[in-house]
């Protein structure tokens, strides 16, 4: 950073070098090889305008204004000719102000156009004559002008892509944060559902039935263990996510759940007093791994609303591997609910949630005779049907 800083001072130093080699080695040049040559040099000060644009262009305008008030001695031009050709030099001036109308806060930017605007003025109408003091004056002010404006469309330039950049971070966020409720929520509540259940079973029949008692005590156990065992799979996930983890140590504790464990989720739904009927139709393949846990999700989270809210003592999980879509469907005889059962807290925003990421369809409602069917439809890729490395 030293080194950087120390280069770009040299580079400004030798501005002020170049423009001295101009008015005083060169005297007898003309004046529009003087503007010219103070216009190429502004780019010496190229690494000194991004560190310190404000006392770059006080350089610039010294440099500048030396050209001009400096005659050169030529034989061959008109005083006035050659006045016209050193105005060129302001050109470089008008580069700088605009940089800083496009880096700088807008208080620096209006103090150095003003600056700019009254040094040029002032030097033009002392050294113009006569119909060059109006056309010198109308090219300055359009240079002006064109610079600020120029600067004006990159400050809005940057500040939309800034703006754009944090609305895209935000929204990131706030997808992160959705996934990470839904996933919490389809873990839970399920798991805690079952436990409830079962506490309840156990309850009552602690005293007339211990063998019964000892099951539920079991399976209260095994469904605490897995659920512990997912919380703390995530939560590693996201603290080594948090840290900036290599990808290998960013991976989880145990391959996430599919399709291939709905028999499992419904050996331990069976616990909680509800039998779970799962067929499955189509080519059974695999499917990409979000498609895979969303459709699991989503079994997980309607058979914990029957659980809950169904009153019934079975329910079947329909699943099929079409073509282009996979398809799940749950459906129990219970009492089945008002409305789209919202009112049961965030299962179903969760699953349409899922289902709308994926470009799906959800429908999700009481059935005319009787109970209550959920069923989701997730398009698959066209190249699912070619195998993919397993869980």
């Amino acid at each position: 950073m030293t080194r950087t800083k120390a280069a770009a001072w040299a580079g400004g130093a030798c501005y002020l070098l170049m423009v001295g080699l101009l008015v005083g080695a060169a005297p007898r040049a003309s004046g529009t090889v003087h503007g010219v040559g103070a216009l190429l040099a502004v780019s010496l000060l190229v690494g000194v305008v991004r560190r310190m644009p404000l006392p770059t262009l006080a350089m610039a305008l010294l440099g500048s204004t030396a050209v001009v008030v400096v005659p050169p001695r030529s034989a061959h031009e008109s005083p006035a000719a050659s006045y016209q050709g050193q105005f060129l030099s302001y050109l470089a001036v008008d580069l700088v102000v605009g940089f800083i109308v496009a880096t700088c806060a807008r208080r620096a930017s209006v103090a150095a156009v003003a600056v700019s605007f009254t040094v040029q003025f002032l030097v033009i109408g002392g050294f113009a004559h006569g119909d060059g003091l109006a056309v010198n004056g109308v090219i300055a002010l359009l240079a002006l002008a064109a610079s600020c404006m120029a600067g004006l469309l990159s400050r809005e330039r940057r500040e939309h892509a800034v703006a754009l950049r944090a609305q895209e971070v935000a929204e990131a966020v706030t997808a992160e944060r959705l996934r990470i409720a839904r996933e919490l929520h389809d873990m839970v509540a399920h798991s805690i559902g079952i436990i409830a259940i079962q506490a309840g079973v156990g309850s009552r029949v602690m005293q007339t039935q211990p063998a019964e008692a000892r099951e539920a005590l079991r399976a209260i156990e095994a469904t605490s263990r897995e659920t512990l065992s997912g919380l703390r799979r995530t939560l590693v996930s996201l603290r080594q996510a948090d840290r900036g983890a290599t990808a290998s140590e960013q991976s989880p504790l145990a391959p996430s759940p599919g399709l291939a464990d709905i028999e499992r989720l419904a050996a331990a739904t069976a616990g909680a007093e509800l039998r779970v009927d799962v067929s499955r139709t189509g080519e059974q393949r695999p499917v990409p791994a979000d498609i895979d846990l969303s459709a699991y999700r989503i079994v997980q989270e309607a058979l914990t609303n029957v659980v809950r809210h169904a009153g019934t003592e079975r329910c079947r999980v329909a699943i099929d591997y079409g073509e282009e879509e996979l398809s799940v469907e749950v459906v129990d005889d219970g009492r089945g609910a008002s409305g789209d059962g919202s009112g049961h807290g965030f299962g179903l925003i969760g699953m349409r949630e899922r289902v709308g990421l994926l470009g799906g369809h959800l429908s999700a409602g009481p059935r005319t005779e009787g109970g209550f069917r959920v069923a989701a439809r997730l398009p698959l890729p066209a190249s699912v049907g070619v195998p993919v490395e397993g869980r």
